[in-house]
């Protein structure tokens, strides 16, 4: 008993020394695996793609090991096809998975596998929670906020204040962000004369009909441009986030609105935005029917600096893929992870384009920070 007893002391002192010595030292994980999924294949989710690109790069040259698969439904409307991939991406145990939602009633099932398989989740484009899943993060911004801030660049464009129209002014600071605050700051300032002058036609292009981010966006939109009853919307039709479908749905507006009765079209999105562009271009109204809309890529901040759209609100697709990595390498590893990365919408236009693309601005990651904080647990 008294060699038993003894050999257990010595086996439980190299062990110890051997700790010491870092022989037993806390390595990081050879590959980081984050299985990403946006709804379609658009310019706007390759955009975010390749920022989700340039993060793993990132994190691999500076010795975070991190692998991106990446997987899209054939069309924002193929509802099965993101549940099928993020189910496929949990049979493959990846380490964490990256959702830009479909739609969020659709892949709450989904989810719920994915918590049961023990692989954390990260959701972009949404902040509010979705109920009865876990989620390690959300990296979003308001939908409702970010149409507000598209109805404001309207506003200015038809004879409010601002940036971008015939109206009163607005010295702006390089750099500034015309965000909610912004332009609710400067409309809490319009005299009565400014919004009786305030006057325009137009309609409005929206994504999938009754679905959370069009009916989001929509009441946003609504709610900061009925106030104005100068501003007359005469239509509003469903492209489903598509760009041939913009494309269709402006020139049924442009047919029902002849030449000199219809001002302007938002559209809920920069591909259903981009299609409005091209059909008031080929219909030679190109002068007549002002573009505005929402989302920003590198193709639409172009188009921006062209003068073919007037003014577009950014949902910062960058931040998304940039700081999807960050997350999803903190959720891997078990280190603490924000709950929260919230984007703030803003407008831009013509002056502020540089600021956006080709080259958004981007804090660095402390890579270092990291890694000492998940070797210290």
């Amino acid at each position: 008993m008294i060699k038993k007893s003894l050999l257990i002391i010595l086996v439980v002192a190299l062990l110890v020394t051997l700790s010491s010595f870092g022989v037993f030292a806390k390595e990081l994980p050879k590959e980081i695996v984050i299985g990403w999924t946006p709804p379609d294949i658009t310019g706007v989710f390759r955009t975010a793609t390749h920022y989700f690109e340039v993060g793993a790069y990132d994190a691999s040259l500076n010795g975070i090991p991190v692998t991106l698969l990446y997987r899209a439904p054939a069309s924002h409307i193929a509802f099965g096809d993101q549940v099928a991939i993020i189910e496929d991406f949990i049979q493959m145990k990846v380490d964490v998975i990256a959702i830009s939602p479909i739609e969020v009633e659709v892949i709450i099932p989904a989810i719920r596998k994915a918590n049961k398989a023990g692989i954390p989740v990260i959701i972009v484009n949404l902040l509010e929670p979705i109920a009865g899943v876990e989620v390690a993060s959300y990296i979003g911004f308001d939908n409702g906020m970010a149409a507000e801030i598209s109805a404001y660049s309207v506003l200015d464009y038809f004879g409010g204040p601002g940036v971008l129209g015939t109206g009163r002014k607005v010295a702006v600071v390089p750099g500034t962000y015309l965000d909610l605050k912004w332009w609710q700051d400067l409309y809490a300032t319009v005299t009565p004369e400014e919004k009786a002058a305030i006057k325009a036609t137009g309609t409005i292009i929206e994504g999938v009909a009754g679905g959370f981010f069009s009916q989001a966006r929509l009441v946003g939109f609504h709610k900061v441009i009925d106030e104005y009853p100068g501003i007359k919307i005469v239509g509003t039709l469903a492209a489903d986030w598509n760009r041939e479908k913009g494309i269709k749905a402006a020139e049924d507006f442009l047919t029902a609105n002849p030449k000199g009765t219809l001002d302007f079209m938002w559209a809920a999105s920069n591909e259903m935005g981009m299609g409005a562009m091209l059909a008031a271009e080929a219909a030679g109204r190109q002068d007549e029917v002002k573009i505005f809309t929402n989302d920003v890529t590198p193709e639409s901040a172009e188009r921006v600096r062209e003068g073919r759209m007037v003014a577009e609100t950014t949902h910062g697709f960058a931040d998304w893929g940039w700081y999807g990595v960050e997350y999803a390498v903190r959720a891997a590893l078990g280190v603490d992870v924000p709950p929260v990365f919230d984007i703030r919408p803003r407008t831009m236009y013509k002056e502020n384009a540089d600021e956006f693309y080709p080259t958004p601005k981007l804090e660095p990651i402390d890579w270092d920070a990291i890694k000492a904080e998940y070797l210290a647990k």
